[in-house]
């Protein structure tokens, strides 16, 4: 029997090709008998021994009862997780998918259908061969031209934002003429699908915009052209569904929307915020463009994230991708069901089946994980580092979201290995803000937009991919 007795646990880290590593681990024999007495320990609470109450009998009675090599393989089946949970913490790796775990000394886990013959060899040897996460580079980082829409409105912008405004003040009055879009017409609907209404499909003295598409396709152009007392007989495919329906819709009235005359009495009378046109005018000017301003600072981050994927030259690992996928399809599957709603029946509303959904959601893991790839190289190249005094802030950051102690919070971090994660993300965050701050803002038509005004003076809370101290827990 061969014997190893200088280090308890010893394990050595080699490269590989293809973003892989192998760690090599080996367990002296006295640092695996622990194991052993912990998997007879197991074992008793599952046997019944005359005379001993469950779990309590001894290790020499079980091993008189069942043999050294259950335990053995017992051992091996629970300690193997845990050597090699330590030799990734010690060697800093950073897995990405479930190690390929083999054992070198012929040393195979126990059970009754293949039971271990021969003598037992220490130290025990075990390799594992992991995926990990490729550390690259993204050139041009710095130089990032991102567009956005400018907040400021155009001339054109303006008039076209006082035409919606007066559209809320217009009233509706019939037409003795063809119907063209943007006419409103007063119809009769019904549409039936093997002669049975269709629901949603039959209503009468209906008012519908011709233009807006919310019927079916073909719908808006069967009703333009149409006059007063016209009935129009056609088949199409509701919205939504995938069966044709046949339509019958009777033209009762055409109408067009009339808007008042804008001039300064108008807008005195009408017009809380102003007393005259250019008053609202600029009025609308300024509302609109705080919209636009809210809007652009509601995009910024993923705009510049689109943009920095973009710059990522290596595809984006499997084992990554489907991690991502997983959580992101479980999570949007746990948020209809909270909301009461069937996930087949949304998917049957918006004219998606299972295989485009995923694919949708696919390209957006797809990207999250170039993300996260190219925020890790942009923290390594600005020298991003996290400080004990940044985490432990972050730690009561955290604790004050989750209204929980800080030392509760440093705890379940620590005793579930999450702290290299949340530095990892901390790092990331502090490279997201550094691109938001230091890259080129400019609008549709090239012109630079001002850092300050695209971003504000408010503090982003980007996310850090960590939901605080539940995933610690």
């Amino acid at each position: 029997m061969r014997r190893y007795t200088s280090h308890p646990v010893k394990s050595t880290l080699e490269a590989l090709e293809g973003n892989k590593v192998k760690l090599s681990i080996e367990v002296d024999e006295s640092e695996f008998d622990r194991n052993v007495d912990a998997a007879f320990r197991k074992i008793a609470r599952d046997i019944r021994l005359p005379g001993f109450r469950p779990g309590k009998a001894p290790r020499k009675v079980l091993e008189a009862r069942i043999g050294l090599d259950a335990a053995r393989g017992q051992a091996l089946q629970d300690a193997i997780p845990e050597y090699l949970s330590q030799a990734v913490r010690e060697h800093n790796v950073d897995i990405i998918a479930t190690p390929d775990v083999k054992l070198l000394n012929n040393n195979d886990p126990i059970d009754e259908k293949n039971p271990t013959s021969g003598e037992f060899v220490f130290p025990v040897l075990f390799e594992a061969t992991c995926e990990v996460r490729p550390e690259i580079t993204v050139p041009g980082y710095g130089g990032l031209r991102v567009e956005l829409l400018n907040p400021s409105l155009s001339e054109e912008e303006l008039e076209e934002a006082i035409a919606t405004e007066l559209r809320r003040f217009g009233s509706l009055v019939d037409v003795d003429r063809a119907s063209a879009i943007g006419d409103n017409v007063v119809v009769d609907l019904e549409g039936l699908r093997n002669g049975e209404p269709v629901p949603g499909l039959n209503v009468d003295e209906w008012t519908y915009e011709i233009g807006r598409g919310w019927v079916a396709p073909g719908f808006d152009d069967q009703l333009t052209g149409t006059k007063k007392g016209d009935v129009l007989k056609f088949s199409a495919v509701p919205n939504g569904t995938e069966e044709e329906a046949d339509f019958v819709v009777t033209v009762n009235r055409v109408q067009t929307l009339e808007v008042p005359e804008v001039n300064d009495e108008w807008v005195a009378a009408n017009i809380a915020e102003a007393d005259t046109v250019e008053e609202w005018r600029q009025s609308l000017r300024d509302r609109y463009s705080e919209m636009r301003v809210n809007q652009m600072r509601r995009t910024v981050v993923d705009r510049v994230t689109d943009e920095l994927a973009k710059l990522v030259e290596v595809e984006a690992p499997e084992a990554m991708v489907a991690g991502d996928l997983q959580a992101r399809v479980q999570n949007t599957i746990q948020q209809f069901q909270q909301q009461g709603i069937a996930l087949d029946q949304w998917l049957s509303a918006t004219g998606q089946d299972t295989d485009s959904f995923i694919a949708g959601m696919k390209e957006q893991s797809e990207k999250a994980v170039k993300v996260d790839l190219a925020l890790r190289a942009v923290a390594t190249a600005q020298n991003i580092e996290v400080t004990d005094a940044d985490l432990e802030a972050e730690y009561e950051a955290i604790g004050v979201r989750v209204n929980e102690k800080t030392a509760k919070v440093r705890k379940a971090y620590e005793q579930n290995d999450a702290v290299t994660d949340l530095i990892a993300q901390m790092r990331k965050s502090q490279a997201l803000e550094w691109l938001l701050h230091n890259i080129s803002y400019v609008d549709q038509n090239g012109a630079e937009l001002d850092t300050n005004t695209v971003l504000g003076d408010h503090d982003h809370d980007h996310d850090h991919d960590h939901n605080d101290a539940e995933d610690a827990e």
